[in-house]
């Protein structure tokens, strides 16, 4: 493995500050209805990009993590709260931000029978409700493999089924908590295998000590279970506790990543130092309709 690195963040990692009235409002909103975002639970560089913009991550079943994966920076613990009024405040939040796409994700929730899928489910539902027109993408956990959750999530029907594997699979033991990087496979697969028509999206973070060819593999290894979308980013360490960032990658490299991946079949990839998983949601929906509706009128 190649030595951490110690020198300053390179040029093109810069995040733009936009804290205007949109961002504003969005801070206020989520603090009057008690709710959380992975925007800024997990300290996304994005947040000022997004939130100025009107769009954000919600994260529901609370703040407390049950796993403590080394690259994230939300709190972990024990959970002490499971509120069922959740999903009818993150609807009534999308609809005061006119939301066209909203995504939902959550931590994980272990100390749950089910994970917490009831609640993606009854979030999913509300916002269906109150937002007939808006796309839903949800970022869920593997449900420690669970199938029956991952079915009652599948049976709401979001417009995209979201797991990460996070990184290649050699390091994922040493980066995620719990999670295992087949077992995310696995997951991804059952998901289409319930709804073939619903897109499924996964990501993976550079930078802490994946070779360019595992890099590779990881994208085939979800080509072979049918995963659509792929988002690549750049890993930032959020803390001295968590791992140390192994290796900046350069702006080049992602775009041939990029290039890689579309020639493996993905439908949409979206591949930058500072993408993360939700950055530009609404475009890869278009995408990957549009993707369908091509394979759809070619047979």
């Amino acid at each position: 493995m190649s030595k951490p690195v110690s020198e300053p963040k390179p040029d093109w990692i810069r995040i733009k500050l936009t804290t205007g009235d949109n961002y504003q409002d969005i801070k206020n909103m989520m603090r009057s209805k008690t709710l959380h975002t992975v925007c800024e639970e997990a300290r996304c560089p994005n947040i000022y990009e997004c939130w100025a913009n009107r769009t954000a991550t919600f994260m529901i079943l609370g703040e407390t993590c049950t796993r403590a994966c080394r690259f994230c920076a939300v709190n972990t613990g024990m959970p002490t709260e499971l509120d069922l009024e959740e999903p009818n405040r993150v609807a009534e939040a999308a609809v005061k931000m006119n939301l066209n796409h909203c995504v939902v994700t959550s931590v994980a929730r272990d100390d749950l029978q089910d994970g917490g899928a009831a609640i993606f489910a009854a979030t999913i539902s509300a916002l269906r409700s109150r937002l007939p027109l808006c796309s839903v993408e949800v970022l869920i956990p593997d449900f420690l493999g669970n199938e029956d959750s991952l079915r009652i999530v599948m049976e709401a029907k979001p417009d995209i089924l979201n797991h990460n594997i996070e990184t290649v699979e050699r390091l994922s033991d040493r980066v995620r908590a719990k999670a295992k990087y087949r077992r995310s496979l696995e997951l991804l697969y059952r998901a289409k295998a319930m709804k073939p028509d619903i897109p499924t999206k996964s990501s993976i973070m550079l930078g802490v000590g994946e070779e360019w060819e595992e890099i590779l593999q990881a994208m085939d290894d979800l080509r072979a279970v049918d995963c659509d979308i792929l988002t690549i980013g750049q890993y930032l360490q959020p803390s001295p506790q968590h791992l140390r960032v192994e290796k900046y990658y350069t702006p080049e490299q992602f775009a041939e990543l990029k290039a890689e991946g579309l020639k493996r079949g993905f439908s949409h990839v979206e591949s930058g130092p500072l993408v993360r998983s939700s950055y530009h949601a609404h475009e890869q929906v278009k995408s990957a309709k549009r993707h369908k509706d091509g394979i759809t009128a070619s047979t």
